[in-house]
């Protein structure tokens, strides 16, 4: 199992990322020179050089769901932690992280358990996990109000071994791109900071602490964006190369540091898509407005089904992401 594999089948929801500190701890800890956890939770590995203070920013979290409440029939309820949409959760196998361990169950409904037609789009109240226990069984193995549940899915190859499918992608494939770095970068001019946030699912809020302290000179957010293959006016196409954020819901980034991307990728032939986007944020949002301000962009990896367990991904555009960014770090510019 490759890094990547394992990051995508471990646990991490928001609020819950030791699972995927850990991993990440591992593997990035001989290739740097400092490491260290903040008290948000943040993982921060630094390569120390001289300036500009350079800030990666990957979040650890993904998407999934926490414990409600168990009515009388062992029902189990629960809270949705980051966008999901309540349609797309039925069926799907998760865990409950309990004190003792594991529990396993499926999300369904009245109508689905008793084998009756779903006729309207059902609301996240009418939807709850089956477990197949009783309300006392449950309260016996400590299943309790606050337990996250997490999506039981493991990493598969599709058409072929370039083509993934999992959930998480969202953004280990960020997490895995940072470490993959930390690995091939022998050198650099720069200080270089691979921060792994938290929370960023349910608001950004790890980079928000981490870019106070670290207090970086550029910012760089490595993330997944939407693909849109499928209309005809696309924009974003997976297995065409990562994308420059220009603009998304909440940002536009950083014009000198959005230059400097594009003049590594064209003088190295790398593709590179441009997104414009009405949709969605990264930390790049949160690190921008840090203290004084900073450059800032975001850099993503095209993903199909996203924040969903059957999310589609090409290694070629995360290959072309670390390539990217590695040429890019061996000579950063003084961004004013």
């Amino acid at each position: 199992m490759d890094l990547l594999e394992q990051l995508l089948n471990a646990f991490g929801v928001s609020g819950s990322e030791d699972n995927i500190r850990r991993i990440v701890s591992k593997e990035i800890k001989p290739y740097i020179d400092k490491i260290y956890f903040d008290k948000s939770g943040n993982l921060i590995a630094v390569k120390k050089g001289k300036h500009p203070k350079i800030m990666l920013a990957a979040h650890l979290d993904e998407v999934g769901l926490i414990v409600k409440n168990i009515d009388d029939r062992g029902r189990i309820y629960f809270s949705t932690i980051g966008g999901l949409d309540p349609w797309m959760l039925i069926g799907q196998r998760v865990s409950v992280e309990t004190t003792r361990g594991l529990v396993y169950g499926i999300i369904t409904t009245d109508e689905m358990s008793n084998g009756f037609s779903i006729k309207e789009n059902p609301k996240l109240t009418e939807l709850f996990i089956d477990t197949g226990l009783s309300k006392k069984e449950l309260v016996t193995i400590d299943i309790k109000t606050g337990d996250y549940i997490f999506f039981k899915r493991r990493m598969i190859n599709l058409g072929n071994k370039k083509i993934i499918s999992s959930k998480a992608l969202d953004d280990r494939i960020g997490c895995y791109i940072l470490v993959e770095l930390a690995k091939r970068l022998k050198k650099s001019k720069s200080e270089i900071y691979f921060t792994f946030t938290v929370q960023e699912e349910v608001g950004l809020y790890g980079a928000r602490t981490s870019a106070y302290s670290i207090d970086p000179e550029i910012a760089i957010a490595v993330d997944v964006t939407n693909a849109d293959d499928f209309y005809e006016s696309a924009t974003i196409k997976m297995g065409k190369g990562p994308c420059l954020t220009i603009k998304d819901a909440e940002m536009i980034s950083n014009r000198a540091v959005d230059k400097w991307i594009m003049q590594v990728a064209k003088k190295n032939k790398i593709p590179l898509q441009l997104d414009v986007s009405d949709f969605g944020t990264t930390d790049a949002l949160n690190i921008s407005i840090s203290k004084g301000g900073v450059p800032a962009t975001a850099i993503t990896v095209p993903v199909r089904n996203i924040h969903s367990t059957v999310g589609m991904a090409n290694r070629d555009d995360i290959e072309n992401t670390i390539r990217l960014l590695e040429l890019a770090l061996k000579n950063p510019p003084k961004i004013k």
